[in-house]
């Protein structure tokens, strides 16, 4: 039996929605119903494409939560609005699948998680690194032991894109976007170091702007505790060209991925193990389509087909390192993270 195609509205239409948007054209399992945008002269241009893509283009959040055509609605929206967007859409009784971060405080993210159990909606999250086959495997290979004892991460995710965007962008307001490489690029390792190591118990954080006018930072070093005395030490810079690594070191080896571009267009990454005893042994992992991946496996679990692959208890751990980080960026301090309890497993 055929699948019925979810019928989703992509909330902003910058240059991540206009990214999703391209993404889920001919898509066998979702199918853009609609696109909400603010921006006069972007919801124009959204509506040319529509009209050929046959999905409306309106102005208003509200006629996405309200439509019968809609069952989910992917936010591509300022991260500052995630919490009230995603309370709305659940209590409309929309599924919600948020761009990265979920939330920009702890107490937000628990918020909407708790919302969207009561309406008994599927919150998803734009983490689509965690579907990197090379990530993929790496994890196995961690659960079957083969690295041993984890002992640290290491990562880095830098880019310049934001040179190319209007002074004026969101995505440089240290009120819509704080701590500017973490929120931007730096997220990422953090989930990816939450879905390893677990909870992080303490952030110490060095933020500055060294190479740009952006008023959030260009420039982010995290390390991260972990309750087993393991350790992520996280590089994110929006102030030179691409470079994308993670590594895991273990008592018994470790290996790093690197990839060879950005990953919004990714053209495969390089993966190199070493174990006790044995000689490196390296090779190229194929390109794939991550961010389909993920908005797939979120389609996917809303029809009952699968479970999405990360827990509410996994999203909240991510916000409050990001909450940890935030604050200790700003008092140059090692803060304490809130541990989070297993009821939201």
């Amino acid at each position: 039996m055929v699948q019925k195609r979810l019928g989703v509205a992509v909330i902003g239409y910058g240059w991540w929605g206009k990214t999703i948007v391209a993404t889920l054209q001919a898509n066998p399992l979702i199918k853009v119903e609609m696109v909400v945008e603010v921006d006069p002269a972007i919801c124009a241009n959204a509506k040319l494409l529509g009209d050929k893509n046959d999905f409306i283009v309106s102005s208003s959040f509200d006629d996405a939560i309200t439509s019968t055509e809609v069952e989910a609605v992917i936010l591509c929206t300022p991260h500052l609005f995630h919490a009230q967007q995603i309370k709305d859409a659940a209590k409309s009784g929309k599924h919600v699948f948020c761009e990265k971060p979920l939330c920009l405080t702890f107490a937000d993210a628990v918020g909407s998680v708790a919302t969207c159990k009561t309406a008994n909606v599927l919150l998803g999250i734009g983490h689509e690194r965690r579907f990197e086959p090379a990530i993929i495997e790496l994890r196995r290979r961690i659960v079957n032991g083969d690295l041993g004892t984890i002992l640290q991460i290491e990562g880095n995710f830098s880019q310049d894109k934001f040179f190319a965007l209007p002074p004026d962008n969101w995505r440089l307001s240290n009120e819509l976007a704080p701590c500017g490489p973490l929120s931007a690029t730096g997220i990422h390792l953090v989930d990816l170091a939450v879905a390893i190591l677990g909870p992080a118990n303490s952030a110490l954080t060095r933020l500055n702007t060294l190479a740009s006018n952006f008023a959030n930072g260009d420039t982010l070093a995290i390390m991260l505790g972990f309750p087993s005395g393991a350790t992520a030490l996280i590089s994110a810079i929006l102030a030179t060209p691409f470079d994308g690594r993670f590594a895991v070191y273990g008592s018994k080896g470790w290996i790093e991925i690197r990839d060879r571009t950005h990953p919004e267009n990714p053209t495969g990454w390089d993966v190199s193990v070493v174990l006790s005893g044995k000689e490196k042994v390296t090779h190229f992992e194929e390109p794939h389509t991550v961010v389909r991946a993920n908005l797939e496996a979120f389609a996917n679990a809303v029809r009952g087909a699968s479970s999405y692959p990360v827990s509410h208890k996994e999203l909240l751990s991510t916000v409050a390192a990001l909450e940890g980080i935030m604050k200790s960026a700003v008092t140059g301090q090692i803060e304490k993270i809130p541990v989070v309890l297993n009821e939201y497993e």
